[in-house]
């Protein structure tokens, strides 16, 4: 008689996304690019074209500059393009 084989457990480990949701048009479709070196952070929807360009700190992840542009764009800051 033998022992019966433990069961392997799998670590899940969740990664941040690359694609946002885009606040104008509602697909995920917004793309983040930092600019570390002037502490800039480009946003662009490629369905609908809304762009935007906030100031950083250093060290900010994509996700955090994505909410602060969200942010500004409900206050109006940003201009909807399409």
């Amino acid at each position: 008689m033998g022992r019966r084989r433990k069961k392997e457990e799998k670590i899940i480990r969740k990664t941040l996304p690359e694609l946002f949701l885009c606040p104008n048009c509602a697909k995920n479709s917004i793309k983040v690019t930092i600019d570390p070196k002037n502490n800039l952070a480009g946003i662009r929807c490629s369905a609908c074209g809304l762009h935007g360009r906030i100031v950083i700190e250093p060290n900010t992840a994509p996700v955090d500059a994505y909410s602060t542009f969200v942010d500004k764009y409900y206050e109006g800051a940003t201009q909807k393009v399409g």
